[in-house]
């Protein structure tokens, strides 16, 4: 097995771009001795590369070059995420044999079931959880720090910790001993310090599996938020909400993010609990590049935009992907 998380974040140099995903996801170094002085933002929201295509020449030739986000469509939550993997180039082209992966969803409450919105389609995750390990992960985990209710209920109201384990994946509450207080990357624009849960530096790779909802705060709450269930102190994540979640985007890097539009939850958010705030959609997004996939995300949702959402506009400043969705290469499909 490569170099994990942690090894990379000490060793590894800096890049403002977005890191498309190969073998593996390089996730972003925290510096060791006095920081760099970052460098200027872009004047414009750079372009993201296409991420390398590590497909079999016969599947390649076969399938075509694989797109840069993918929209699948239909009825059944697992065939849909299945589809959408398959046609970014499969599993393999995130996960290697014997990585340690983090899949990570929004299981922010033990109140409600699925059905609610508010948490992350069971469904969704387990299919990214066997898929990871039929891509030869030795260790798949699934876990998040819920803010209502305890992690344990949580777990089991949501739905998400029987179709896991049904899946051969294992559900992890995270324990406060596995917190540490670490540097974050130079280029990081608020964040200087925080205190993360340190199993995800150590991972090979995370998938993040939002579910696209409304957000009191945030207007809503997508990929880039998502990763505030990896860290402590979250409420003083909301001091400058926007340039701090783009900060966690920029340190965490998940490998593949894969959004959970099953059901979304349109006002009330983030707990939800009101059946009536719920939209059915039948979709997932996934893409290696997460700035794209909440910027496609935001068209679900008639009072929000990359502006109103401003942590996907000020990830796309800092490099972490592609703002303009028209211009990108996506397959929309309905299985």
């Amino acid at each position: 097995m490569g170099m994990n998380r942690r090894r990379a974040l000490a060793v590894l140099g800096s890049s403002t771009l977005i890191a498309a995903c190969g073998t593996r996801r390089q996730p972003r170094p925290v510096p060791t001795g006095s920081p760099a002085v970052p460098s200027a933002p872009p004047a414009a929201t750079p372009a993201v590369p296409p991420a390398p295509d590590t497909r079999t020449p016969e599947v390649a030739a076969a399938s075509g070059p694989s797109p840069h986000l993918v929209v699948a469509r239909g009825e059944s939550p697992a065939a849909i995420t299945e589809a959408a993997v398959a046609a970014l180039g499969g599993m393999g082209r995130f996960v290697l044999p014997g990585q340690n992966v983090i899949v990570k969803p929004n299981i922010c409450v033990a109140y409600h079931g699925p059905e609610y919105a508010a948490t992350t389609n069971p469904e969704v995750v387990a299919t990214l959880v066997r898929l990871a390990s039929e891509a030869g992960a030795a260790r798949v985990r699934v876990m998040d720090y819920p803010f209502g209710g305890s992690a344990k209920d949580a777990y089991a109201i949501s739905g998400i910790q029987a179709a896991v384990e049904a899946a051969g994946g294992e559900m992890e509450l995270m324990a406060r001993v596995k917190y540490e207080e670490v540097d974050f990357p130079a280029e990081c624009r608020d964040i200087r310090r925080w205190v993360v849960y340190k199993d995800a530096l150590e991972a090979d790779v995370i998938i993040n599996v939002p579910i696209a909802k409304h957000h009191g705060i945030a207007t809503l709450t997508l990929g880039a938020k998502n990763l505030m269930g990896l860290v402590e102190n979250r409420n003083l994540i909301h001091v400058n909400l926007h340039q701090r979640v783009a900060d966690l985007l920029a340190f965490f890097r998940p490998a593949l993010t894969v959004m959970d539009a099953v059901r979304i939850l349109t006002d009330h958010g983030p707990s939800g609990g009101n059946l009536d705030d719920v939209q059915q959609m039948n979709t997932v997004i996934a893409s290696h590049d997460p700035v794209a996939v909440d910027a496609y995300t935001t068209r679900f949702f008639p009072f929000a935009d990359v502006d109103k959402v401003a942590y996907i506009r000020n990830a796309a400043d800092m490099g972490l992907g592609s703002l303009d969705v028209e211009a990108l290469e996506v397959q929309e499909m309905t299985v």
